[in-house]
Protein backbone atom coordinates (compact mmCIF):
# COMPACT_ATOMS: atom_id res chain seq x y z
CA UNK A 1 0.00 0.00 0.00
CA UNK A 2 1.64 3.39 -0.64
CA UNK A 3 2.00 6.35 1.60
CA UNK A 4 -0.74 8.23 0.73
CA UNK A 5 -3.23 5.10 0.33
CA UNK A 6 -2.26 4.91 4.00
CA UNK A 7 -2.52 8.65 5.16
CA UNK A 8 -6.04 8.18 3.56
CA UNK A 9 -7.37 5.04 5.07
CA UNK A 10 -6.02 6.05 8.49
CA UNK A 11 -7.84 9.44 8.16
CA UNK A 12 -5.26 11.85 8.45
CA UNK A 13 -5.41 15.01 6.82
CA UNK A 14 -1.98 16.59 6.25
CA UNK A 15 -1.73 20.71 7.31
CA UNK A 16 0.18 22.82 4.44
CA UNK A 17 3.54 22.75 4.83
CA UNK A 18 4.84 25.47 7.04
CA UNK A 19 7.31 28.29 5.19
CA UNK A 20 10.45 28.51 7.32
CA UNK A 21 10.95 31.41 9.94
CA UNK A 22 13.95 32.41 9.83
CA UNK A 23 17.09 31.75 7.98
CA UNK A 24 16.90 27.89 7.44
CA UNK A 25 16.31 25.39 4.87
CA UNK A 26 12.87 22.91 6.48
CA UNK A 27 14.99 20.23 4.18
CA UNK A 28 18.55 19.56 3.83
CA UNK A 29 19.79 16.75 1.49
CA UNK A 30 23.22 14.78 1.78
CA UNK A 31 22.58 12.22 -0.66
CA UNK A 32 19.93 9.49 0.21
CA UNK A 33 19.81 11.22 3.82
CA UNK A 34 17.19 14.30 4.60
CA UNK A 35 17.78 16.05 7.75
CA UNK A 36 14.35 18.27 8.68
CA UNK A 37 14.72 21.32 10.83
CA UNK A 38 12.46 21.27 13.98
CA UNK A 39 8.14 21.25 13.23
CA UNK A 40 6.06 22.95 15.64
CA UNK A 41 2.56 21.44 15.91
CA UNK A 42 0.27 23.20 13.37
CA UNK A 43 -3.34 22.71 13.47
CA UNK A 44 -5.31 22.01 10.47
CA UNK A 45 -6.90 25.57 10.62
CA UNK A 46 -2.82 27.31 10.84
CA UNK A 47 -2.58 27.84 14.46
CA UNK A 48 -0.91 25.92 16.52
CA UNK A 49 -0.83 24.06 19.85
CA UNK A 50 0.50 26.24 22.56
CA UNK A 51 1.29 26.04 25.81
CA UNK A 52 3.39 23.81 28.54
CA UNK A 53 2.46 20.37 29.54
CA UNK A 54 2.19 19.81 33.26
CA UNK A 55 1.56 23.21 33.76
CA UNK A 56 -0.87 24.74 30.89
CA UNK A 57 -1.94 21.56 29.44
CA UNK A 58 -2.27 17.77 30.33
CA UNK A 59 -0.04 14.93 28.93
CA UNK A 60 -2.89 14.01 26.60
CA UNK A 61 -3.37 17.71 24.86
CA UNK A 62 0.78 17.10 24.70
CA UNK A 63 0.29 13.65 22.83
CA UNK A 64 -2.24 15.40 20.18
CA UNK A 65 0.87 18.49 19.90
CA UNK A 66 2.98 15.73 19.09
CA UNK A 67 1.05 14.11 16.64
CA UNK A 68 0.37 17.44 15.09
CA UNK A 69 3.68 17.90 14.30
CA UNK A 70 4.24 14.38 12.63
CA UNK A 71 1.66 15.58 10.24
CA UNK A 72 3.28 19.10 9.90
CA UNK A 73 6.74 17.19 8.91
CA UNK A 74 5.02 15.22 6.67
CA UNK A 75 3.20 17.73 5.20
CA UNK A 76 7.13 19.34 4.64
CA UNK A 77 8.57 15.80 3.16
CA UNK A 78 5.43 15.46 0.85
CA UNK A 79 6.46 19.14 -0.05
CA UNK A 80 10.01 18.46 -0.80
CA UNK A 81 9.76 14.53 -2.39
CA UNK A 82 6.81 15.14 -4.59
CA UNK A 83 6.06 11.60 -3.61
CA UNK A 84 6.53 10.22 0.47
CA UNK A 85 6.60 6.81 -1.13
CA UNK A 86 10.45 7.60 -2.06
CA UNK A 87 11.32 7.72 2.00
CA UNK A 88 12.67 4.08 3.26
CA UNK A 89 13.01 4.80 6.75
CA UNK A 90 13.01 6.91 9.61
CA UNK A 91 16.64 7.45 11.04
CA UNK A 92 16.66 9.69 14.02
CA UNK A 93 14.24 11.86 15.68
CA UNK A 94 14.56 14.21 18.55
CA UNK A 95 11.66 15.55 20.44
CA UNK A 96 11.87 18.88 22.97
CA UNK A 97 8.54 19.23 24.94
CA UNK A 98 7.78 22.27 25.94
CA UNK A 99 7.09 21.24 29.80
CA UNK A 100 6.61 22.35 33.38
CA UNK A 101 10.10 21.83 35.19
CA UNK A 102 8.48 18.91 37.60
CA UNK A 103 7.12 17.05 34.10
CA UNK A 104 9.07 14.00 33.82
CA UNK A 105 7.12 11.99 30.90
CA UNK A 106 8.36 13.35 27.99
CA UNK A 107 8.41 10.33 26.23
CA UNK A 108 5.44 9.13 26.85
CA UNK A 109 4.21 13.05 24.85
CA UNK A 110 6.79 12.19 21.70
CA UNK A 111 5.06 9.52 21.53
CA UNK A 112 2.29 10.88 19.91
CA UNK A 113 4.55 11.78 17.36
CA UNK A 114 6.28 8.80 17.00
CA UNK A 115 3.12 5.68 17.39
CA UNK A 116 1.94 8.09 13.61
CA UNK A 117 5.00 7.77 12.37
CA UNK A 118 4.91 4.19 12.97
CA UNK A 119 1.31 3.90 11.90
CA UNK A 120 1.92 5.15 8.36
CA UNK A 121 5.60 4.02 7.56
CA UNK A 122 5.28 0.39 9.49
CA UNK A 123 8.60 -0.69 11.51
CA UNK A 124 10.32 1.81 9.44
CA UNK A 125 8.82 4.73 10.90
CA UNK A 126 10.49 3.24 13.98
CA UNK A 127 13.79 5.50 14.94
CA UNK A 128 15.97 5.78 17.21
CA UNK A 129 14.74 8.73 19.21
CA UNK A 130 15.91 11.53 22.11
CA UNK A 131 12.49 12.93 24.30
CA UNK A 132 13.79 16.04 26.20
CA UNK A 133 12.07 18.69 28.16
CA UNK A 134 12.61 22.35 27.67
CA UNK A 135 12.16 25.16 29.39
CA UNK A 136 10.70 27.49 26.61
CA UNK A 137 10.20 26.38 23.02
CA UNK A 138 9.44 29.53 19.78
CA UNK A 139 5.84 30.86 20.28
CA UNK A 140 5.26 29.22 23.28
CA UNK A 141 4.82 26.37 20.98
CA UNK A 142 3.87 22.82 23.02
CA UNK A 143 6.18 20.43 21.12
CA UNK A 144 9.04 20.26 18.71
CA UNK A 145 10.49 17.62 16.71
CA UNK A 146 13.51 17.45 14.09
CA UNK A 147 14.11 13.76 12.33
CA UNK A 148 17.40 12.42 10.01
CA UNK A 149 14.92 10.66 7.20
CA UNK A 150 16.32 8.09 4.54
CA UNK A 151 15.37 7.89 1.01
CA UNK A 152 15.37 4.46 -1.35
CA UNK A 153 18.43 3.92 -3.26
CA UNK A 154 17.08 5.22 -6.68
CA UNK A 155 17.14 2.16 -9.10
CA UNK A 156 20.19 2.81 -11.75
CA UNK A 157 18.71 2.61 -15.22
CA UNK A 158 20.75 0.11 -17.90
CA UNK A 159 21.41 1.73 -21.04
Amino acid sequence: MSIEAKIEELNLELPTAPKPGGIYNPVVQVDDMLYVSGHGPIKLDGSMHTGRVGDDLTEEQGVEAARAVALTMLATLKQYLGDLNRIDRFVKVLGMVNAAPDFKRHPQVINGFSDLIVQVFGENGRAARSAVGMGSLPGNITVEVEAIVMLKKQEQSVL
